[in-house]
């Protein structure tokens, strides 16, 4: 009997990216049939990981949640790379190709130290280092103070522990996939639009690797796919960057997507917002999407977008 193929899955090497890489080798070794053995998680210590104390984007934005995993795919060293989809750049190397998306998990953000945006304290310390999130409590709290917090999940709770802040924001997919599922409020998407692609993992490898791109085409998810190609579509045509307060959210209706999207100031003070409806795969009404906001949008908005995605 001939033994599967070897995969190597590159991976950062944080608590919730390693989670997120057994989950994608997990659902790679039910679709194939192989042992667990058959897939090796390769750790890589990302850029982003190294620096703790200053927002990503004072420091080098997305790239460096995911430099080092495209250097070692381009060299051989790994196959393919696991990422969670929000932080990854709108623009990829042509090298790589997306082969997989999984079955996207919940989208929401999860409030952590009070029980809704109403209940927060006045004058609270807000920690986060998410412009999207940042200008969105703002905008809803303006007395509120957002205070930087960075780091893996286990450091923000010890951070909001310690009363570095008063309340923090959180994925919930995140705090899923480490076992905090009882942690903090979940807050309806209705009313608190997510990051964009948050939930979802992604498995990009070498794009002219026809072998391993099809071995993990067979874990890819059709809706999630299509929703988080929307989201993208609709960041590429912002020209958003990571410094660049946008939330945004596919949904199904039919066979088709809801898109719906909000740009802010940095200040909270400004907000802008509208939605779409695509077919999956149809990036046009996401791009129509981002040109009616920014018509829209004031100077305190624009400003902060059709930059280098």
């Amino acid at each position: 009997m001939i033994d599967p193929p070897k995969l190597r899955l590159g991976t950062r090497q944080s608590p919730l990216a390693m989670a997120q890489a057994r989950e994608a080798r997990a659902r790679l070794c039910a679709a194939h049939g192989w042992p667990e053995s058959a897939i090796e998680l390769v750790p890589v210590r990302a850029s982003g990981d190294k620096v703790q104390d200053r927002p990503l984007a004072e420091i080098g934005g997305k790239a460096l949640w995911t430099k080092e995993l495209d250097q070692w795919l381009a060299e051989g060293r790994i196959d393919g790379a696991v990422h969670s989809m929000k932080d990854v750049e709108t623009l990829r190397p042509e090298i790589l190709a997306i082969a997989a998306i999984l079955p996207r998990a919940d989208v929401r953000d999860v409030l952590i130290g009070a029980a809704s945006l109403a209940e927060i304290p006045r004058g609270a310390r807000v920690g986060t280092s998410a412009p999207r999130r940042a200008a969105q409590m703002l905008h809803r709290r303006p007395d509120c103070e957002i205070v930087t917090f960075r780091g893996n999940v286990a450091t923000r709770l010890a951070k909001l522990a310690a009363g570095e802040a008063d309340v923090t924001l959180l994925a919930a997919a995140g705090l899923a996939r480490l076992g905090e599922n009882g942690v903090g409020t979940p807050l309806d998407p209705g009313d608190w639009l997510p990051a964009p692609a948050q939930g979802a993992i992604g498995i990009e490898c070498l794009a002219g690797d026809t072998q391993t791109r099809a071995l993990i085409a067979a874990i890819d998810d059709g809706f999630s796919r299509a929703s988080v190609m929307a989201e993208r579509a609709l960041l590429a045509a912002l020209g958003a960057t990571c410094h660049s307060p946008v939330a945004a959210l596919s949904t199904r209706e039919g066979d088709a997507l809801r898109l719906r999207a909000a740009l802010f100031s940095p200040d909270g003070n400004e907000r802008v917002e509208g939605e779409c409806r695509a077919a999956p795969g149809d990036a046009g009404p996401p791009a129509a999407l981002a040109a009616d906001l920014l018509a829209r949008a004031s100077a305190g908005i624009a400003v902060h977008f059709t930059g280098s995605a």
